[in-house]
């Protein structure tokens, strides 16, 4: 256990670093929104390529440290909060459905690679 405790932490401090990297480089809703998509792309190539033994460092880990729901609400909030409730109203649903639709291409593709 402590040695799968130790993948989840290793792999959710290199998604963090990336996460934060991707944020500064791109800034506000739309490197939050980029980042959920890829990770849910990255998640459904995974789900059916990967080998269990690598899930807790990569799928929790890694992914569940770059992707991150809690700075999508906040991104949400604040452009409700500032007077954009059209705007944040589109990047909830297209948080949303973009990122369920990528996870399935994901998984298709990676099914597809593997016929």
């Amino acid at each position: 256990m402590i040695w799968l405790a130790t993948q989840v932490a290793l792999g959710g401090a290199i998604g963090s670093v990336l996460r934060f990297l991707t944020v500064s480089a791109v800034g506000g809703p739309m490197a939050t929104f980029a980042v959920n998509v890829a990770g849910s792309l990255v998640m459904g190539v995974l789900f059916v390529t990967l080998a269990p033994r690598l899930s807790p460092l990569l799928m929790t880990g890694v992914l569940g440290g770059f992707t991150t729901f809690s700075a999508f609400s906040l991104d949400a909030l604040r452009l409700y909060d500032g007077g954009a409730p059209g705007q944040a109203l589109v990047y909830i649903a297209g948080s949303v459905i973009l990122s369920l639709a990528a996870v399935a291409l994901g998984a298709a593709l990676a099914r597809g690679a593997l016929a």
